[in-house]
């Protein structure tokens, strides 16, 4: 029996998430979980996750534990159902937020951690050194700077946005988009 172009709207759509969220570092599975439940019309439980992405019980359970950590999915439960249910966040908007959030609280705040640490460690005997020594020094602090200066920018920028909402960037959108047609 063909299938019901819906379905494979939400098949294709369910596959090619899980297809980028590879590329972000987010397992497949993780993200056809996530775009599984944003597409559901109701909330679904463990055992309709496991059948419709055919994963095992163990994955659904971790891959739902992993969403709900990142405040991507929420818990549910129904009076006198002793299962448990989940349900996505549908404003696309709060989704992106907390999508961005969370990978600037796990990726971008340590790595920029890190680079302060690196700058203290290079800086506690550059007074000392001479010749190439220090060259190589300032170039490598440079460089350290420089990327944190990116992902300094990168955080006021999300800032920004999440402070200006929706309207207020796709209203920011327009005038850039205008500022480029006009150079």
């Amino acid at each position: 029996m063909p299938q019901e172009p819906i379905d494979a709207a939400k098949s294709l759509f369910i596959r090619r998430w899980g297809e980028m969220g590879a590329t972000w570092g987010i397992s497949r599975t993780m993200a056809e979980v996530h775009a599984l439940l944003y597409l559901a019309p109701e909330p679904m439980c463990t055992d309709e996750v496991m059948d419709q992405l055919a994963i095992s019980r163990g994955s659904a359970s971790m891959n739902l534990r992993e969403l709900e950590n990142w405040g991507l999915i929420q818990r549910l439960h129904r009076r006198g159902d002793r299962k448990e249910y989940f349900q996505a966040e549908q404003d696309v908007w709060q989704m992106f937020e907390t999508i961005m959030r969370e990978r600037r609280r796990r990726e971008v705040l340590p790595i920029m951690e890190t680079i302060e640490r690196c700058t203290d460690m290079i800086d506690q005997n550059h007074t000392k050194l001479r010749g190439d020594a220090r060259r190589q020094v300032d170039d490598c602090r440079q460089r350290f700077a420089d990327i944190l200066e990116f992902c300094e920018m990168m955080n006021t920028m999300f800032n920004l946005m999440s402070q200006a909402g929706r309207t207020g960037v796709r209203s920011v959108a327009k005038q850039i988009g205008k500022f480029l047609r006009e150079r």
